[in-house]
């Protein structure tokens, strides 16, 4: 992920609240309980911040991007929110938990991450997580790759995005101490607010970190020839539906 990219936090609230409005089953894996310390990394505006602070837990949010934590904070006033890398975590303490929705799958080397939620948990301490898994979008990335080519760029499609398998990322989890108790792998066909052009509003949105360097007039090419291949296979009934799957699972730190 381009580490300049900037979010909009406005956007992301108004046009995406599906990414932590299906959080709910995750919530419950947590069961976050009063009076634990709870750490959510990449946490966005805070939504789901604050639903684990209404359990009654002392809840800390992190992510990196100043618009979202600005944002947080002005919704979430009494929950205390961090701009923070979620390679580079930084506490003077251990938390009973780390959560994670939708996060991970932006860091494409993950082991830093890995590396610093572990640090972070206090032994016995559990790493509950959801992000994007193996065959993640898959029929947006192969509407983006020729849409690349068409630019008549030399290098392959740069994709922003780390989609692992249960065993690839649950041996990396168990490499660095955390010893996986619970992972699925599930398909979450996720319907696009804003009609017919959903997947633009998605690709503005969550795109950002793809080809950044590219000029914004062989940029909106890219957009447009992406919504061309991938209308036969995403577009129906007037609106558009994402092929997500998610990698969902509960780890414990040894």
């Amino acid at each position: 992920m381009d580490q300049n990219a900037k979010w909009d936090a406005n956007l992301y609230d108004e046009k995406h609240s599906f990414v932590w409005k299906m959080a709910a089953g995750l919530l419950d894996l947590l069961e976050a309980k009063p009076g634990e310390s709870i750490l959510d990394v990449g946490c966005g505006t805070g939504h789901l911040t604050a639903q684990i602070a209404a359990t009654g837990a002392r809840v800390t949010g992190v992510d990196r991007s100043p618009e979202m934590i600005q944002q947080a904070r002005a919704t979430h006033p009494a929950i205390s929110f961090e701009v923070m890398d979620a390679r580079h975590l930084a506490f003077p303490g251990a938390f009973d938990a780390v959560f994670s929705n939708a996060t991970l799958h932006w860091i494409t080397n993950p082991e830093p991450a890995v590396t610093a939620i572990a640090s972070v948990l206090k032994p016995g301490g559990r790493f509950v997580a959801e992000f994007g898994g193996k065959g993640n979008v898959d029929a947006i990335m192969s509407a983006l790759r020729p849409a690349w080519q068409t630019l008549g760029q030399p290098q392959p499609f740069p994709s922003p995005w780390y989609y692992p398998s249960v065993a690839e990322y649950s041996s990396l989890l168990e490499r660095h101490g955390l010893e996986v108790t619970y992972a699925l792998l599930f398909d979450r066909p996720t319907p696009l607010e804003d009609g017919e052009n959903g997947l633009r509003t998605w690709l503005n949105m969550f795109g950002g970190s793809i080809a950044p360097n590219l000029p914004a007039e062989l940029h909106e090419k890219l957009i447009a020839e992406t919504i061309r291949q991938a209308r036969p296979h995403l577009f129906r009934d007037g609106h558009w539906t994402l092929d997500y799957r998610r990698l969902r699972l509960l780890a414990r730190k040894l």
